[in-house]
């Protein structure tokens, strides 16, 4: 009978995934910004958008894509070293306690991200009236519960570490 396969096992490949699809976004939202630079009426006019109100708005938004998906790399190469480090059978490391850290304040920052496109694109829509555009950014307690949780989180493993190695000068 094979065993089915849990959670970290397919947590590996997925990851590995979502880098991939990350490097994907990061390279389209760069080639974006090209070609806002390059020809950016006809990027305009395919959008069906007049140039003049919009276009500093939209690389600012572009910009802070290309942010965004730096630090959803950071995030995704931290899991995917806690994760290993899990697999080898060793969870409680300080380095682990650091990544969760490190995961918190860069999940932290997506989340001010997301809030500073809010306001890039509320200004926008009120520069150019005639546009209907859908600012609805919304505000949800959930990135901030995981922040939250992810410093605590850290903070256990910190303490996890520290037993271990008190427990190891002991015996």
């Amino acid at each position: 009978m094979t065993r089915p396969p849990n959670a970290l096992t397919l947590a590996r490949p997925l990851i590995r995934g979502l880098i991939v699809l990350n490097a994907l976004y990061a390279f389209a939202i760069t080639a974006l910004l090209v070609a806002t630079l390059v020809n950016p009426k006809l990027l305009f006019e395919a959008l069906g958008v007049a140039y003049e109100h919009l276009h500093n708005a939209l690389r600012a938004v572009v910009l802070i894509g290309i942010l965004a998906a730096y630090l959803t790399h950071r995030v995704l190469r931290a899991l995917l070293a806690i994760v290993d480090s899990v697999r080898d059978g060793d969870p409680f490391i300080a380095d682990n306690s650091r990544r969760l850290q490190a995961i918190a304040w860069w999940v932290l920052a997506g989340e001010g991200l997301r809030l500073l496109i809010g306001a890039i694109v509320y200004g926008a829509s009120k520069a150019a009236p005639t546009l209907k555009m859908d600012i609805d950014v919304g505000f949800s307690f959930a990135p901030w519960l995981a922040v939250l949780l992810l410093f605590v989180l850290a903070r256990v493993f910190e303490q996890g570490a520290r037993m271990r190695s008190d427990l190891e000068g002991t015996v």
